[in-house]
Formats: C-alpha cells, sequence, structure tokens
C-alpha cells in the first residue's frame, strides 16, 4: 500500500477522504477527536504545496440534503487554522479546485447528501475523480463501507493512505499478529450482535477474555446462567459455538441491578442465581471488578472495546470507570482502545492519555479486529500492486 510521501503533491489536486463524522449540538462541534486526529495529513500536504480538497460524510441524511447535517461547522473549525474554502457540488466545481493555490484547502459539502455515494456508484467515483490527481484515504472509521470515496475512486485516480490512516492499521496489526502476550481482551457493550464475530475471533487469539455490558447478560442467559430476555436464534446459535466454559473466559458473577433502567425505584447488587427476571442489570458488581482487575494487572497487551455497564447513569458507572482505571494504571502493557461508547467513556472519565493507540474507527476497528477485509484497505492495496 502506497502512502502519502509516495506521491509528489507540490500543486497537484490531493482528493483527502476524511472522517469528520463528529457529534453536533445545535451546530456546535461538541467532540473534535476525529478533526484532530486527521489535522497531521493536511498539515503535510498544504506544507508541501499540495491543492488539498477535503471530503467527509456527517451523520445519515440518506441521500438527501439535511440542513443540520451541513459541514458548515466543520468548515468553521478548519478555517481557524487553514486558508480554506467551502464549496458546494455544481458545474463550476471542477474548475475550483483547479484554481486553488498551492498550500490552500477546499472542504466539498456532505457527501451522502448523494444517495450514489453509499451505493458505491462508479459513475459518482469518476466524478469525484475528476476533482483530483491523486486520492487519499485518512477515514479509517469509514474503510468497512463500500462507498464511491472510499472504494470506488481508487480505480480512477493514484490512490494511498494517509498518515492516520496507516498508524490505524500498523496498530491493530501489532496486536492481532505480534501481541506482547498475555493478550487481554475485554468486550462490552449492548448489542452483541454487531460483536459476535468479534467475541469469536478473540476467544482464539487472546489469552483472556472478559466479557460485561448487556452482551455478557446475552451470554449467560443462554448459557442458563442468568434469567432475562431471550435473543433472536441466530444468535442464540452463534453464542452456543463459542466455548465459554473455558477458563481463559472470563464473564460477570455479579451484577447491579434494578427494577428500572433509571434506577429510581431501588439500586442493588446481586449475585447470578438471585436476580430477578423483571431487573434490569446495569453493571457489573464488586466480585466481578475484582476478578477482572486480577486479569488487566497481568496483561502485556490490552484491547478494549465497548463499555461493563451502563455508564451514562452516574448510578452505574463503577464497573466501567473501575476496569478503565485498572487497565490505564497497567504501565507495563500496550492498550488500544476503539468505539464510540468506548471513547465517551474514557472521555467521561478522563482517561485518554491512559492508552497507547485510541482507535478513529468503530465498526471498521471490530470488523478488522473480527478477522474481516476492509474493503477501503483492500482497494489501496490492490491499487498498489496494479501500479507496482
Amino acid at each position: 500500500m502506497k502512502n502519502l510521501k509516495d506521491f509528489q503533491v507540490k500543486d497537484k489536486r490531493v482528493l483527502v477522504r476524511c472522517d469528520f463524522n463528529v457529534p453536533l449540538k445545535e451546530g456546535v462541534i461538541e467532540d473534535d477527536f476525529r478533526i484532530k486526529k486527521a489535522l497531521p495529513t493536511i498539515e503535510y500536504l498544504v506544507k508541501n504545496g499540495a491543492k488539498v480538497i477535503l471530503m467527509t460524510h456527517l451523520g445519515k441524511p440518506e441521500g438527501k440534503v439535511v440542513n443540520s447535517l451541513k459541514v458548515k461547522p466543520i468548515f468553521d473549525y478548519l478555517s481557524k487554522i487553514f486558508s480554506i474554502q467551502e464549496s458546494s457540488y455544481d458545474k463550476k466545481l471542477i474548475e475550483k479546485t483547479k484554481s486553488l493555490k498551492p498550500g490552500t484547502c477546499l472542504l466539498l459539502e456532505n457527501l451522502r447528501f448523494d444517495e450514489r455515494e453509499e451505493k458505491n456508484d462508479r459513475e459518482f467515483s469518476q466524478e469525484l475523480a475528476r476533482l483530483g490527481d491523486i486520492y487519499i484515504n485518512e477515514a479509517f472509521g469509514c474503510s468497512h463501507r463500500l462507498h464511491s470515496s472510499v472504494v470506488g475512486i481508487t480505480e480512477f485516480l493514484p490512490s494511498g493512505a494517509g498518515f492516520l490512516l496507516e498508524k490505524e492499521i500498523e496498530s491493530l496489526e501489532k496486536i492481532m499478529k505480534e501481541p506482547l502476550r498475555p493478550l487481554v481482551s475485554v468486550i462490552g457493550g449492548v448489542k452483541i450482535n454487531t460483536k459476535i464475530k468479534l467475541i469469536k475471533n478473540l476467544s482464539k487469539k487472546s489469552d483472556e477474555l472478559i466479557l460485561g455490558g448487556e452482551l455478557a447478560n446475552t451470554i449467560l442467559r443462554v448459557n442458563g446462567l442468568c434469567i432475562g430476555p431471550w435473543p433472536e436464534e441466530k444468535i442464540v446459535k452463534q453464542i452456543k459455538e463459542i466455548d465459554f466454559t473455558s477458563n481463559r473466559v472470563h464473564l460477570p458473577v455479579d451484577v447491579i441491578a434494578s427494577a428500572d433502567k433509571e434506577g429510581k425505584t431501588y439500586v442493588r447488587e446481586s449475585p447470578l442465581a438471585k436476580v430477578r427476571n423483571d431487573e434490569w442489570l446495569l453493571d457489573i458488581g464488586p466480585e466481578s471488578i475484582e476478578l477482572f482487575s486480577q486479569v488487566i494487572k497481568k496483561a502485556k497487551t490490552i484491547i478494549l472495546a465497548g463499555p461493563l455497564g451502563y455508564f451514562e447513569n452516574p448510578l452505574f458507572e463503577k464497573g466501567t470507570e473501575r476496569i478503565i482505571e485498572i487497565i490505564t494504571k497497567n504501565h507495563s502493557a500496550y492498550k488500544l482502545v476503539g468505539g464510540g461508547d468506548t471513547l465517551f467513556a474514557i472521555s467521561k472519565f478522563g482517561a485518554e492519555k491512559g492508552f497507547d493507540h485510541i482507535s478513529t474507527g468503530g465498526g471498521a476497528m471490530l470488523n478488522f479486529l473480527s478477522g474481516e477485509e476492509l474493503p477501503g484497505i483492500v482497494a489501496l492495496n490492490e491499487k498498489s500492486k496494479k501500479s507496482s
């Protein structure tokens, strides 16, 4: 795969697919993490005299123009750092890109306002390609998507990876191919259907696998260790294919339960056997925290993907907060974290500096760690082979 420094960018129009899909509240950026991570690539291109055309999506407009999802807040943010223009897609756009002064930028409007983007439409890929001379993928968080600006465009332009994309791949490959051992994976969250492949893969690659959150509750129910809602049969079948009786797999032994999700009625600690059918299981209990902590303290590599409880409510945040604290205090381990809810959690608890790599990709990171190929990465590798 070619990288940014493999190209002569001076006076060239460089199309950069970024992932500026940041959370907004009333038109204000709430978290600029993803934008900051892309800045080194943009700064390099500006410094080396490229004409930089930035592309991104924002939210899920479903092929329609949605005023609240226009890129204006991102433009306002970037305009404080770079000389930059903003542009919608019109007949003069190609000429605008050609007339850009070297060392300046242009930010295109939300890619997903055009329904062809998510269809990997060949015609739309060509239209985007006409706007540049070189294509750089800096959107790891979108590289699991078969979209025009991620995959299709590579057919029509010399293509390579930005600094962030390179670092993401390097960090994830380091863990999957040659991790320092023991490797401990801590997987939490709500939706087990999005992480069942990840759990299956990491149950084989990890020395120890810790599971928490609602997905752990689901596994406990299927294995007859806890009562509660039964998952769909497809998930039941996949859960039964994994050996959760292994002494390398660690599930909660106690929980924090409540009659309601807000904890207004009561909040109580309970061993699994004494959970009532009408109770919500909203956090791991103190015995589980202690059990998981002893495993984490011995790790040399740690993957964290998903909170261990309903941490958004202070009544149920202790498990997630304490496990994050134990992870960050293991200074001898290489620590990787990713996923939207997980990033929110480490931000809430001020733990960002305690990790060696914070992935910008939620679904992309999960797919990579699950052993799946990412279309955006495959496209860049195939392009490099054809040009060599």
